[in-house]
């Protein structure tokens, strides 16, 4: 039997609109254990929810737009050691987040993992947005922005432990990208990093790429890491994220990437980032995300019940 280990994130540092912090609670509430379980007789453990280590160590950057370096410094470190931990245990951590700061930690652990374990780590990103900013070019400061360069091993992240194996370009996929800032785009070229933004699902549809990345991960029998935020979807389906972008996945094309992927039998470990319930239309967004992890871990379109009118 399949093990489970919910992880959560509370995390708000990364970003300056408040409410990240409750997404592990609406996820709960949403009944994720429940799907989980239901979904092809998975075992479902709860680790509870990662705590910020006290007292935080000092750290500075030289970008005065940057904030709450501190504090994403060590949720990230905890999330590190949890992730890895869950790992070890033998299960497929499920990191519910929490802003996308959290990926700077849950994939530094699957990374950590996959290179003692002497297998190629391979990252899928869900988002609208690259997060290809460093701490020293992002202009917000807000470092929900800035993972995926931590992951490819961009300079300047001085302050974070440096990143375990960081994943060359053929090994990480952005798929459904809509929002790229002109300094990311110029260093994802740099980087030569493949983006299927909506452009190419339009063209090519949902299938066709994802299938291809997916075949690469299996003939480097690879362990794979799915980063899915909230505003993948479209906001008409999922309003409940600070960071909206028209133009995103419908239910359906999120479904199909879920059913997908859990008929590759390859994910290994999964994020939800940026569920802000404060923001959410009465627990829809929530119920959304964790019906789509039900489709991840094997639930059968017909299995969906009739809802009333």
């Amino acid at each position: 039997m399949a093990r489970t280990i919910l992880i959560g994130a509370p995390i708000d540092s990364g970003q300056r609109r408040a409410g990240c912090l409750m997404g592990p609670s609406a996820y709960r509430v949403a009944g994720i254990a429940r799907e989980i379980a239901a979904s092809g007789g998975h075992e479902v453990a709860d680790w509870g929810d990662v705590a910020l280590p006290v007292p935080l160590r000092a750290a500075s950057c030289p970008n005065p737009a940057v904030h709450a370096l501190a504090e994403t410094l060590g949720w990230t470190e905890a999330l590190s050691a949890r992730v890895l931990a869950a790992l070890e245990a033998g299960g497929m951590p499920v990191i519910m987040g929490g802003d996308h700061s959290l990926a700077l930690g849950s994939v530094a652990g699957a990374a950590a993992f996959a290179a003692r374990a002497g297998r190629p780590l391979f990252l899928l990103w869900l988002d609208a947005h690259s997060d290809f900013h460093t701490p020293l070019t992002t202009t917000s400061g807000n470092l929900h922005g800035t993972p995926l360069a931590y992951i490819a091993g961009r300079e300047g992240f001085d302050a974070f432990p440096p990143f375990p194996a960081p994943l060359p370009p053929e090994r990480i996929c952005m798929f459904g990208i809509r929002s790229v800032d002109p300094e990311e785009h110029a260093a994802m070229a740099l980087h030569e990093i493949r983006v299927n933004d909506m452009r190419v699902i339009d063209e090519r549809g949902i299938v066709a790429p994802l299938r291809e990345f997916l075949d690469a991960v299996r003939a480097a029998q690879g362990m794979l890491h799915v980063s899915l935020d909230v505003d993948f979807l479209d906001p008409s389906i999922a309003p409940a994220v600070g960071t909206t972008v028209p133009g995103g996945a419908t239910f359906r094309e999120a479904h199909l990437v879920m059913e997908l992927l859990h008929e590759s039998g390859l994910v290994t470990s999964l994020d939800l980032v940026e569920l802000n319930p404060f923001l959410d239309d009465r627990g829809m967004t929530a119920r959304l995300m964790v019906d789509l992890v039900g489709s991840l871990m094997g639930k059968k379109v017909f299995d969906r019940p009739t809802r009333a009118k």
